[in-house]
This record gives structure tokens, sequence and C-alpha cells, in this order.
């Protein structure tokens, strides 16, 4: 699920809408501290490459058994389980397949489970970011790869603890409000949601989007108060969560608005997680440098005690990112999130004091990336003037 290239033209913090106003919010400090270590290396542990690759962000969530399943793979959708962040192993079946199919409304090219819910361990709500490639198939008017990229965030579940999933109906959770053949030169659609995650009455998701026109680019945050029913989730307008959509194969979708750019994101955010010392929620994301609010290019975190009204972004991590130049690195990181052990909970939303920052170490060579490793390092939190 490359977001290569996907963010180049997102360059500033148009939708912020006051420096002042997010500077006056409360603020965590987050460092990093101790050495990063290989949490999967893909020349290592194989099923069949290269659809073990790392290319998503990190998730997980406790089964009924108590054992950890944990995402980070590929289209191919295989997980990672064991009895704790620190013990996994690489369980070969997979648990979703993508078709490669032609006909973009079957919704069934590339699949990627990127978001996972439950409350029972057992049955389990997926967000899956599903990818449609018409330069695949003949179907593109331009010769660009991104530019015939058409994204979508579909719906899928579990009813054996994640060991298969299943279309969910209805299947589309956020499209676009017109097909795939609309606007090709350009990523279209909405991509790499969020983690799932909960403020003990609704659960919640950011998905970016490359906007359209009405839609300006960035950040939007969706919310449900039952995730296994897809037909529950709704996008935030800017006053209420009120914005449903729709397939647009099966219906039309021309009245529907727009979704509330929430800043400082103008980029995919990775994860959000509720830090219990201090109850304060914490965004990690990655960003490319511009001359308003990211220095450098790196991985970057934002803090808030409400989900839409968060602080001016902080670095957290210095390096080139997939959206950087390729041609003028050796090694990318890419798809932040948090996980920690003492999570409480199925869902690994929150934490205490032992969370690490994972991510995705990516080889470049000759221009083009290359072998990935995921990573993670110890995160050490301060929460120094937070309200309890």
């Amino acid at each position: 699920m490359s977001i290569e290239r996907t963010c180049g033209a997102l360059l500033v913090l148009s939708l912020m809408a006051s420096q002042a106003e997010a500077a006056s919010l409360p603020q965590a400090s987050l460092t990093l501290t101790g050495n990063p270590e290989v949490v999967f290396d893909m020349n290592r542990e194989s099923c069949d490459p290269p659809d073990v690759m790392p290319d998503i962000n990190a998730r997980a969530f406790r089964d009924s058994n108590g054992q950890i399943v944990f995402f980070a793979l590929h289209s191919i959708n295989r997980v990672l389980r064991g009895p704790d962040l620190s013990h996994l192993k690489l369980d070969c079946h997979i648990v979703l397949d993508s078709g490669n199919d032609a006909d973009p409304a079957h919704y069934n090219d590339r699949n990627f489970i990127t978001a996972t819910w439950t409350d029972d361990g057992r049955n389990v709500a997926a967000l899956v970011h599903h990818e449609y490639h018409a330069d695949d198939f003949g179907r593109c008017r331009v010769n660009d790869p991104l530019g015939c990229w058409y994204n979508t965030i579909l719906a899928y579940h579990s009813t054996n603890s994640g060991a298969d999933f299943v279309r969910s109906s209805p299947l589309v959770v956020a499209s676009a409000p017109f097909k795939q053949d609309v606007g090709q030169g350009r990523h279209r659609g909405f991509f790499n949601p969020s983690n799932i995650f909960s403020d003990g009455r609704y659960e919640y998701f950011f998905a970016a989007t490359t906007g359209w026109d009405g839609q300006p680019f960035g950040a939007c945050l969706f919310r449900s108060a039952t995730p296994l029913n897809s037909a529950s989730w709704r996008a935030y307008d800017g006053h209420a969560f009120s914005i449903h959509y729709v397939d647009p194969y099966r219906q039309s979708a021309a009245t529907v608005k727009p979704c509330a750019q929430i800043a400082p994101f103008t980029y995919p955010v990775g994860a959000v997680v509720r830090a219990r010392q201090g109850n304060v929620w914490i965004a990690v994301f990655e960003a490319q440098h511009n001359e308003d609010m990211f220095p450098v290019d790196g991985i970057y975190y934002a803090t808030a005690h409400d989900l839409l009204h968060w602080s001016l972004p902080k670095l957290l991590r210095a390096g080139p990112t997939i959206s950087s130049d390729l041609c003028a690195m050796n090694d990318a990181v890419s798809y932040p999130s948090i996980l920690a052990d003492d999570s409480t909970g199925r869902n690994f939303d929150n934490f205490d004091a032992n969370a690490f920052l994972y991510f995705i170490v990516i080889t470049t060579e000759h221009c083009q990336p290359g072998a990935r490793l995921l990573m993670r390092q110890r995160l050490q939190l301060a929460t120094g003037g937070l309200r309890p």
C-alpha cells in the first residue's frame, strides 16, 4: 500500500485554523529512547515473497484467547501472532487475499487490512485500504501510475478471531463521489485509514484524501458507535458527524458534502492513541519538509484533549520518508504507529508507560524503493502540566 509521492503535492497547512490557537493547547512531550530493534525482516521471514513485504502501519488486537493478532504486511494479507508484542511469529495462512480484478465496481484489485476493532476478540471489524490501479488493466488515459490510482476505504469483518475476513454490507465506507475514470491524472479518493480508537463512547478513525472539486485535501475524522455495522460510520462535516458515503458504482453520490479537514494533518495519520497519563491523545504521522510547519522530513506527532483541536506538530524522528526524494537518500522511514503491551482493552488504542513507535525502514537503490524492515523503538512520554 505504498504512498510513494502521494503526499508530495500537499505542501502547506492551508487548513490550519490558527497557529496561535494550536500553540495554546496543552502539550505532551514524546521522545525516542534506546536503539531501534527489528520486528520483522522480509528477507528472513517469508511465506511467498513479496506478499509479506511490510507496507502498512502496524496494527494489533487481542483475540478471544488473549493472543495478539498483528498486521503490518501487504495486499495478500497475513498476520503475525504471539502472546505479546515481543514474541510474534508469521502465520502463512492468508486471512484476506486480493483479486487483481479489472472491474472497479467489484472493489477487488488490491486489499490491505489497515485497521481493526473488536469488543470480544472473536468478532472483528476491519477497514480495508483498497487500491484500484487502472493502468494495470488498460483503463487509464494518462501515462502515470499515480494518475491511474483510485482509492476507497472498505469494510470487512471476521467471526473467527481474525483467521479469515469477509466483506461487510455495505462494503464502501469512504469513497470519492465519482467513478475511477473521472479525474484521471492524479491520485483520487480516500486512503490510509488510521487505527480505530475509542473515547469510551464512540470509535473513530482518520482517513486521508487528496481532495476533488469541493473537497479539500487533508485528513477527515470518522465516527461510529458500532464498528461491526459498516453502515454506521459517519464523517465530520465541520459541525457534526453527518456524512454518509455511498458506492458511486451503485448509487448517485453527487450530493455528498465535503468532510472537514482536521489540522495539522495534511498527510495520512499513522495512528492515534490515548496516553493514560494526562488523558491526552497522541497522533503520529510522517511529513515532508515545507516552510510552514515541518522544518525537515520525518515522523511528527501532535497532541489533543479532544479529537478536533490538535497542537502544532512536533518532530519525533528526523529523516527522509517515502515521500522524499528517493534519489537523494539511502534509507527512508514510513508508516509510523504506536503500540504498547500495557494497553488496556483489546485494541491497543491507549498506553501508560511502555509504548513503542513502530515504523518501516525502506532501503533505496537506483532511485527505487527496495527491501523493508519493520522496526520499533521505545517511547518516553512526559505529561507535565496536563490535566488528569
